[in-house]
C-alpha cells in the first residue's frame, strides 16, 4: 500500500486497458470469484510485468482453483490501470467495478464473491455494493475511517487481519467491521495471530481459510460454525469481529455430492 510515483501513462492507454483477466471461465458458469491484489497509496504509473503484489495472490488462486474445479465457478483477477489508489480517484475501486460490469456482461447476473488484499481489500469493500456481489473476503484490508460502508448492507463480509500488521492497522479493520454490521452487512472478523501484512507467516492458514470461506460463500460447502454464528449476529453486536483464526487442516471437508 505504501509508495509514491509519477504518471507515466496516458488517458488513452488507460481507456484501452482490459481490467478483467480470466483464470478459469467454464461454459455456463454458475458463480464467479474475482481476486484483487495490493498496491500503493499514491502511484499513477502502470503495474509492470513483474508485479509482486499479484504474485502474492498466486497461492490463493491455486488453492481456489483446486477447490472449485468442476463446480462451474469462473475465477478472474483484476488488472489495475495504476499502481496506486490515488486519493479521491480511487483507481483500484473503479477497476473493480469495471471488472464486475464486464463479468456480468459475459456471464450474466451470477453471484460473485470478491477477494482482496491490502489496497485490493479496500477496493473490494468499496465495490461490494455492485448488484452481482453477494460476499467479500478482505485480507489485511486498508480501511480508512472515512470510507463508506452503507452499500454493504445485505452482503456477507469476512475480514482477516494479522495482529502483527504494521502497514494497515488491524484496529481500523475491526472498526470498519463494526460500522458495516451496524449498517446492515453480515460480518465476521478473524485475527491471524502471529502474522503480518504480507501474510508470510502462517501462509497455509491464509490460503486454506480464504479458500474455504470463499467456497462456503459460493454455496459449495457449509460455513464454519463460528462464521455462520457471526453472520447471524444483530447489527448492534460487537462480537465475533476479532475471532482467532484456527489452524487450518490440510484436507478440508468434502464438498457436497451434488456440486
Amino acid at each position: 500500500m505504501i509508495g509514491s510515483g509519477t504518471d507515466s501513462g496516458t488517458d488513452s492507454r488507460a481507456a484501452a486497458h482490459r481490467v478483467l483477466q480470466w483464470r478459469v471461465r467454464p461454459s455456463g458458469a454458475r458463480a464467479a470469484v474475482l481476486v484483487l491484489h495490493g498496491g500503493e497509496e499514491h502511484n499513477l504509473s502502470r503495474p509492470g510485468r513483474l508485479n509482486l503484489p499479484l504474485l502474492r495472490m498466486r497461492g490463493f488462486l491455486r488453492s481456489l482453483g483446486r477447490d472449485t474445479a468442476g463446480a462451474g465457478i469462473a475465477v478472474g483477477t483484476v488488472r489495475y490501470r495504476h499502481r496506486g489508489w490515488n486519493g479521491e480517484r480511487a483507481d483500484a475501486a473503479r477497476d473493480a467495478l469495471a471488472a464486475l460490469d464486464e463479468a456480468a456482461a459475459l456471464l450474466g447476473p451470477v453471484p460473485t464473491v470478491l477477494i482482496g488484499h491490502s489496497m485490493g481489500g479496500r477496493a473490494v469493500l468499496r465495490a461490494g455494493g455492485h448488484p452481482s456481489v453477494t460476499g467479500l473476503v478482505a485480507l489485511a484490508p486498508w480501511c480508512p475511517a472515512e470510507d463508506p460502508c452503507e452499500h454493504l448492507a445485505g452482503r456477507d463480509v469476512l475480514l482477516l487481519h494479522g495482529d502483527r500488521d504494521t502497514v494497515t492497522p488491524p484496529a481500523d479493520t475491526y472498526a470498519f467491521a463494526a460500522r458495516s454490521r451496524a449498517a446492515g452487512a453480515r460480518v465476521c472478523g478473524y485475527t491471524v495471530t502471529g502474522s503480518g501484512h504480507a501474510m508470510l507467516q502462517r501462509i497455509p492458514d491464509w490460503h486454506r481459510a480464504t479458500t474455504r470461506l470463499t467456497t462456503a460463500l459460493l454455496g459449495l460447502r457449509p460455513l464454519p460454525a463460528e462464521t455462520a454464528s457471526a453472520l447471524a449476529l444483530p447489527a448492534t453486536s460487537r462480537e465475533a469481529l476479532t475471532l482467532p483464526l484456527p489452524r487450518q487442516p490440510r484436507v478440508a471437508p468434502n464438498l457436497p455430492a451434488n456440486v
